[in-house]
């Protein structure tokens, strides 16, 4: 059995920084934006000591966002409040989540719609890994999660969603869990390691 792969998804500066542009439910002040990222922090060390790839993806427009589709809300508003440009530092990795520099298990690129998997090299990377399983976690989690989580589903993935790593504003986070838990398993960070672990141990 190959080991999990890790999806950490927009752990950006714009929406995790105090100063970023994108607001998810985290005020500068929320004690959940220290969770929520102490959370993460947690997935990406797990994944690390356990040996697994971890995939680091960002949302990240042109400048002129002429690469951007205008036919959602969120797209427009993302282009309305200058958020995630190319070249800026809203769009790069938040310095605690970013990816290790020259390491061969982790890997790292950008995207411009919902989805993780649409129109980038996501499912040929993962195919690339042997992967079966994955582990997620991101920003926001009822948009770029869900849908990820989603189309991993319908690729034939196993998929584990670490919620605590995830976060979206008022009750949008709570709908989407339930929702995924139709088609994934949502656990917590430390829950997810060690259930994955085992069953590794076990194969």
């Amino acid at each position: 059995m190959t080991a999990p792969v890790v999806l950490a998804l927009h752990y950006q500066n714009d929406q995790l920084h105090p100063e970023g542009r994108i607001r998810v439910g985290l005020s500068e002040d929320d004690p959940a934006r220290a969770r929520l990222i102490a959370a993460a922090g947690r997935l990406l060390a797990g994944a690390r000591e356990r040996g697994w790839p971890v995939i680091h993806v960002r949302m990240a427009f042109r400048p002129d966002y002429a690469d951007l589709a205008r036919n959602t809300p969120i797209f427009r508003k993302t282009a309305e409040i200058g958020a995630v440009r190319d070249g800026h530092w809203g769009s790069e990795f938040f310095a605690e989540l970013a990816p290790l520099p020259d390491s061969p298990r982790e890997f790292a690129f950008k995207h411009n719609r919902i989805s993780a998997f649409y129109g980038t090299e996501l499912e040929a990377l993962l195919r690339l890994l042997g992967a079966t399983r994955l582990v997620i976690g991101g920003i926001a989690t009822h948009s770029v999660v869900e849908s990820t989580v989603r189309d991993a589903a319908d690729r034939g993935f196993e998929v584990t969603v670490a919620a605590d790593a995830c976060a979206a504003a008022g009750s949008a986070h709570d709908n989407a869990l339930a929702s995924m838990k139709l088609i994934a398993e949502v656990s917590d960070v430390e829950g997810a390691l060690a259930a994955l672990s085992a069953q590794g141990k076990s194969a």
